[in-house]
């Protein structure tokens, strides 16, 4: 997590050129690895595509993947990122670029392996995969386990800033209260905030039917007018500065968020939830096949895995992780919250392409009356 204090304190020490020599150290040794890892493909390049401030990167001494990877391996790792699986799929369908390694949400994988984009994974080549809870094996997107690998589990829920947030809200209907108006943020991308008129409705996220989608899109044009913005990596300023009130997103990136602003709550709406689990995948046009199957164990591996579920706060599929005692958010309530205090949540699955392509319409109507 990002701490300013950290940072002007780094500053301050970086005082002369031999201490700013130092700062430059980077913490890219993993310790103890179970994988085996080869130099077979070093000098190649692995071009991985992954969501924002979704991987341990080396901030305040945690530990940088993916140099401690090419350290390994000798394998470059050419990185970039994307703030949403539309964003993602996008990019992966204009084929402008070739990808090893992406890691989508689960209906999107649902939908990649329906259009022939992803390749099967070679599992007999990822040795960590035993580090995986057998919950988040054979799910609805990949019921066979052949085109991914668990990387991280979340949900959505309401984070409120309690300087500017009467009470704490309990509904998805505060993001239709006048009072907060331009004050309240929401998601950028369709899937996101229609979900969360449907969860006010009592509609299925999944639905077919169409006068449904009319029902949640009518609702979100209602929501326009008390809107400040619809956001996505652009929510983590505006709620760590105080700049709204209220803002939907993913539960681990909440505590990042209240790692800088202590002002800032987290709640379930009692209609209930999305949860999600992103997964490692191979495109079928990867170009270096091999090294992604090196990378994802890599990622398995115990100290990495808890590298990376420390830095991005989300919950982890990987049980060497869960069991490790150092790992500090293990008991952490709203990663893990016990069986009588979960929402009611349900998964989004890839929708028949006419559906899609309906609410995408509906998309685009509900952002032309903003």
């Amino acid at each position: 997590m990002k701490k300013i204090t950290a940072t002007i304190l780094a500053l301050v020490m970086c005082v002369s050129m031999f201490c700013f020599a130092s700062c430059g150290s980077v913490n890219d040794t993993v310790e103890n690895l179970e994988g085996t890892y080869t130099q077979e493909y070093a000098g190649t390049t692995l071009n991985v595509f992954n969501w924002g401030e979704y991987i341990s990167d080396g901030s305040e001494g945690s530990l940088h993947v993916n140099k401690a990877f090419e350290k390994v391996t000798g394998i470059r790792v050419n990185y970039s990122t994307y703030d949403s699986n539309e964003s993602m799929y996008a990019k992966m369908k204009s084929e402008a670029v070739s990808y090893d390694i992406v890691i989508p949400s689960d209906y999107m994988i649902q939908r990649l392996i329906s259009e022939n984009m992803l390749q099967k994974i070679d599992y007999s080549k990822i040795s960590n995969y035993k580090n995986i809870l057998d919950e988040y094996k054979n799910l609805y997107f990949d019921e066979n386990d052949e085109y991914s690998v668990p990387y991280s589990v979340g949900m959505v829920g309401l984070i409120y800033n309690t300087e500017m947030v009467e009470e704490a809200p309990t509904s998805w209907s505060a993001m239709w209260d006048e009072k907060y108006k331009d004050n309240i943020l929401t998601f950028s991308n369709p899937r996101d905030s229609f979900a969360i008129a449907q969860f006010l409705l009592g509609i299925d996220l999944n639905t077919t039917d169409k006068a449904e989608w009319d029902r949640a899109a009518n609702k979100l044009k209602e929501q326009n007018k008390v809107l400040q913005g619809r956001v996505m990596d652009e929510v983590f300023n505006k709620m760590e500065a105080g700049n709204a009130a209220l803002a939907p997103y993913y539960a681990g990136d909440f505590l990042t968020m209240k790692d800088i602003n202590d002002d800032l709550e987290f709640v379930y709406p009692k209609e209930g939830t999305n949860i999600f689990v992103d997964s490692i995948c191979i495109p079928e046009n990867a170009k270096n096949y091999e090294a992604a199957l090196m990378y994802i164990n890599f990622l398995l591996e115990p100290e990495v895995a808890l590298a990376n579920a420390e830095y991005i706060c989300y919950a982890t599929p990987n049980k060497a992780v869960l069991t490790n005692e150092e790992y500090s958010l293990k008991d952490n309530k709203i990663l893990y919250p016990a069986e009588a205090d979960k929402p009611k949540t349900q998964y989004f699955h890839d929708l028949d392409s006419s559906i899609r392509s309906y609410y995408e319409k509906l998309w685009e109507d509900v952002l032309r009356e903003s």
